[in-house]
């Protein structure tokens, strides 16, 4: 059972589920663990966190004649800006701490079947955690900790396996899997810019949450499967600012999270909104998070647009001049590939392949699975080529629309197994 306790309750033998606000707040990136360490429990203790959650069915209760665990825990102090577009600062960076053992990576098609068992777990915590939104209550963000721990543990694992299935989302789900799509594209970047466990988490936690404010606009304009009309925009402009206010209500919500759900439509130019930020007055992780937020927008298949191909899809980014930070925009490419998982590509050979797998070290060099012959203009036996291997005889010399071919289940290639 999950009971919220002053941290001064906190004691040896507890098991500590989470601790109240953000991961930056204390010294652990995983706060699920049983205390069995005296200089642990010093540590949380001394942090400056005000309370914390604990589950009794897997430790030690609150003892004796202690307060009860719901009256005894003053409740973190939430942000309480000064009007809906302003923001508490910022947090120091965290100390450093002795990181965890890191999952193991796994090659892409070892990892693809427990990346979708996480996505399906993902698409219910999500929806209920958005349908209570749409209710108009407050977000728990506690409710997340779990599953961007899951996302993160998978994108370690490997990143292209989650993110690549997250774009097979359908227009019905796009809402809410948007979310978890954009959760782990943050935590893939983060590393990518070299953040630590607790502050890639951190940026996970701000990617699932950036677009709870669309659970505040009426379905009508939501789902609408054409084009808005200029007032239906207007109202789909509101939703960073009311994605904000629903985190605040909620108290104890990361700075990260309240910046990047407010500012993830600002453009480096200062023609996004909601205040036309530009350059450096956009936060870095907002400006991550609009980099993020994009790219799996225009690669999803959304009600009112049919999605865009990868690599096609950053190449149109990229000509963007002035929405996206350029150097966050370069990481963002070496995070997913200058051809990511799913691209059509054609080879010197004149074969068409897919794109399976990335070379970490060799990004115009990706594993492909070969099914094409543009010369014979027939389906060949598939075979997997690495195309980094010494023994490489072809190379990719453009990427293909798969629309123009007439391939609409690539998919059925790329999430098979590499063998």
């Amino acid at each position: 059972m999950l009971k919220k306790i002053a941290m001064q309750e906190l004691r040896l033998g507890m098991f500590l589920q989470s601790v109240e606000g953000s991961w930056l707040s204390h010294p652990f990136w995983k706060a699920r663990f049983l205390l069995t360490d005296p200089e642990d429990l010093r540590k949380l203790q001394s942090c400056g966190a005000t309370a914390c959650w604990i589950d009794s069915a897997r430790g030690a209760d609150v003892g004796g004649d202690a307060a009860p665990a719901t009256a005894a825990a003053a409740p973190a102090a939430a942000p309480e800006p000064a009007s809906a577009t302003s923001l508490p600062a910022e947090p120091a960076a965290p100390q450093a701490t002795e990181p965890a053992a890191a999952p193991a990576r796994v090659e892409m098609a070892s990892e693809l079947e427990r990346a979708a068992q996480v996505m399906n777990r993902a698409r219910t915590v999500v929806t209920s955690l958005f349908g209570e939104a749409r209710l108009g209550r407050a977000v728990q963000t506690e409710q997340c900790i779990p599953l961007v721990e899951e996302i993160a543990d998978s994108v370690t694992r490997n990143p292209s396996a989650l993110i690549s299935l997250a774009r097979l989302k359908t227009k019905d789900d796009y809402t809410y899997m948007h979310s978890v799509a954009v959760c782990a594209l943050m935590v893939s970047l983060g590393r990518q810019m070299g953040f630590s466990d607790a502050q890639s988490r951190e940026a996970g936690l701000a990617g699932l949450l950036h677009d709870v404010g669309k659970m505040a606009m009426p379905l009508e304009v939501l789902n609408k499967p054409g084009a808005l009309t200029d007032d239906e925009y207007m109202v789909m402009k509101s939703h960073p600012v009311r994605g904000f206010e629903l985190l605040r209500e909620g108290g104890a919500v990361p700075h990260a999270a309240l910046d990047v759900c407010l500012h993830h439509h600002e453009k480096m130019d200062g023609t996004g909104y909601p205040r036309r930020l530009a350059g450096t007055q956009i936060s870095l992780l907002a400006r991550m998070g609009a980099v993020c937020d994009v790219y799996d927008a225009i690669t999803s298949n959304r009600p009112y647009k049919t999605a865009w191909d990868p690599a096609g899809s950053l190449a149109r980014m990229a000509q963007w001049k002035g929405h996206f930070d350029p150097e966050v925009f370069q990481a963002f490419i070496r995070c997913v590939g200058i051809y990511p998982v799913g691209t059509l590509v054609r080879l010197q050979s004149g074969r068409l392949g897919v794109v399976v797998e990335q070379n970490a070290t060799a990004l115009t060099a990706p594993i492909v699975r070969v099914f094409f012959s543009t010369k014979s203009q027939l389906p060949i036996p598939t075979e997997v080529l690495d195309l980094a291997a010494a023994d490489a005889h072809d190379r990719i010399t453009g990427r293909e629309d798969p629309a123009e071919w007439g391939f609409s289940r690539l998919e059925e290639l790329w999430t098979q197994p590499a063998g």
